[in-house]
């Protein structure tokens, strides 16, 4: 994209009354669900959207380019983004939005019925998969909840994958990994080493700190992370517990600083609990990782491959 591109301009996201925007909602809706997704617009148009709460995400000079509803019924949907703006966050920010509006309004939690393509963008942002994957409109669709009042279980790879990036991408400056030996099948992953990238490139002064049972299982292994660590040292840092007692100990969590965890129990195994707005519970981690993080050691074997 070139300095001039419209797809660079800054947007803003306002919830909106439905009759004053209604030719902005559906210039969206239409272009994306009715011409992209073949839905017909007999079930785009419903009677629901009158009584629903609407974001409009609109570019500076006021362009409608996405938009999603909150139901009387407290349900998430016709979250659309026009195809040029995508993977600018403008979906996050929508989402964000609704949100907010829920909690304020003292809902418990939010449902909706995610197309299986974006199930991965509902879990990073807490949602859990209900029941059945289903028929909708010709698309296959997952139902997901969102409970505000207590943590989300995690019983899957995918759903701790899902959760894991949620939490990278939501995190401001720091992140608390702890793990017996780089769990592979969690931090070999593609999709979170991209979100760690991506956190560690962002700029801004980031840090990730990572603490090991055996720091030497992940350098035979060959570890990806290693890899990553060793082209941003300055960002990565690791250290290995020497203290009895925090051996012995064998939870595992990967933790930010903008509000979510993914807490195991049992680190060798996948499952464990997760949320991604509770800064109580990251203070209180990050507490426990801190004085741990004290009575390690550096790992000085990890210098000859510059970290």
């Amino acid at each position: 994209m070139t300095p001039d591109d419209p797809r660079l301009q800054p947007y803003r996201v306002d919830v909106v009354g439905f009759d004053a925007a209604l030719a902005e909602l559906r210039s969206v809706r239409d272009e994306v669900f009715v011409g992209e997704q073949g839905v017909p617009i007999t079930l785009e148009h419903d009677a629901l959207d009158p009584l629903c709460t609407h974001v409009l995400a609109r570019l500076l000079d006021g362009s409608p380019v996405g938009t999603a509803r909150l139901t009387p019924d407290r349900k998430i949907g016709r979250m659309a983004v026009r195809a040029a703006w995508r993977g600018r966050g403008i979906g996050d920010a929508l989402l964000r939005a609704l949100l907010d509006d829920a909690r304020k309004g003292g809902w418990p939690a939010v449902r909706l019925n995610a197309q299986v393509g974006a199930i991965g963008f509902y879990a990073r942002h807490g949602f859990q998969p209900e029941g059945e994957r289903f028929m909708e409109a010709g698309i296959e669709h997952q139902a997901m909840m969102l409970a505000f009042t207590g943590p989300a279980r995690i019983d899957s790879r995918e759903a701790g994958i899902d959760a894991s990036i949620g939490i990278i991408e939501r995190a401001r400056r720091t992140l608390w990994i702890r793990s017996a030996a780089l769990d592979p099948w969690l931090y070999d992953d593609g999709n979170v080493l991209q979100a760690l990238r991506g956190f560690a490139t962002r700029g801004g002064g980031q840090q990730v700190l990572v603490l090991l049972h055996d720091a030497g299982a992940p350098q035979q292994a060959h570890a990806p992370l290693l890899a990553l660590a060793q082209r941003l040292p300055s960002i990565f840092v690791f250290r290995e517990l020497q203290d009895p007692v925090d051996r012995n100990d064998p939870a595992a969590w990967i933790a930010g600083d903008g509000g979510g965890y993914y807490l195991r129990g049992l680190g060798e195994r996948v499952q464990g609990e997760a949320e991604q707005d509770a800064p109580a519970k990251v203070r209180q981690l990050a507490t426990r990782f801190d004085d741990a993080w004290q009575r390690s050691r550096p790992v000085s074997e990890y210098r000859a491959l510059g970290l």
